[in-house]
């Protein structure tokens, strides 16, 4: 951004956050924070109070997308395909199978594949959760097949993303130089590139998003069109060096600082 002609200061989020924003009175705040406080609604309601244009989602998307359980009643109505889901507690999960095995264990308000857990078809046990784990999580159908993915911006899709790696993608996947390989465009059948094009804005659009937004999905290739499941829409991408969003950007021209210019452009405040 400074590349770009801004006068940009950094600031690291803490309990002083509103002094020090009151204090510098930014015109834009760039949130380029992630997870629960950061990308779920509640920075954005403090942006809000302070009267502050910031980047990305509002409020209600921002907590909307965060809750993985509620973003999937979104989807539904707005008749998008996803997976058979369930909320249960620690205790329920580590007692007996909450569903018939392949399925996933997972934080239903958590971002970048924090505390995520695979129950493999024919495991004869339920899984053994960490302490850390919260106590009320997301019981979810496993969806095998390739991870693709779709940027929205200025509210059109970008492009797809086949996400390749060596096992699932985790946080090390995302976040490990090398830990993942993108072939943009995905090669895959005209039909689901067009799928993804169209559930990824739809879905931008059902959750009320702003700005940029990157919806990830699971395609079984043996099923076709019925195999590709919507798994989850985000609010705040990464934009780190090994980020989907810029890369998609890239490959239509956009360079990396003309979009953080097009991000801190588009910022608004509801107030």
């Amino acid at each position: 951004m400074r590349a770009e002609g801004f006068n940009v200061t950094e600031v690291d989020a803490g309990p002083d956050l509103a002094q020090r924003l009151t204090a510098l009175a930014p015109d834009v705040v760039f949130n380029a924070l992630h997870g629960r406080w950061g990308e779920d609604g509640c920075v954005q309601g403090l942006l809000e109070w302070l009267g502050l244009p910031y980047t990305h989602s509002g409020v209600l998307a921002s907590a909307l997308a965060m809750d993985k359980e509620r973003s999937k009643q979104v989807y539904r109505a707005a008749g998008l395909p996803v997976v058979e889901s369930v909320l249960a507690t620690k205790a329920e999960i580590m007692a007996a199978h909450v569903m018939a095995p392949p399925y996933v264990v997972k934080p239903y308000n958590e971002g970048s594949s924090v505390g995520v857990y695979i129950v493999h078809e024919g495991s004869n046990a339920p899984p053994v959760l960490s302490d850390d784990m919260p106590e009320t999580l997301m019981v979810e159908t496993f969806a095998p097949g390739r991870e693709l993915t779709t940027t929205v911006m200025e509210g059109r899709a970008l492009t797809v993303t086949d996400i390749i790696t060596e096992g699932w993608y985790d946080y090390d996947a995302k976040y490990t130089e090398g830990g993942s390989r993108h072939e943009l465009p995905a090669q895959v059948p005209q039909e689901i590139f067009d799928a993804c094009l169209d559930y990824a804005l739809r879905a931008h659009e059902a959750l009320g998003c702003r700005g940029v937004s990157r919806t990830d999905f699971r395609w079984d290739e043996s099923r076709g069109l019925d195999g590709l499941i919507l798994l989850e829409t985000n609010t705040q991408p990464g934009m780190t060096p090994t980020s989907l969003v810029p890369e998609q950007a890239q490959t239509l021209g956009i360079s990396f600082g003309a979009l953080c210019r097009w991000m801190v452009e588009d910022a608004s405040c509801n107030r």
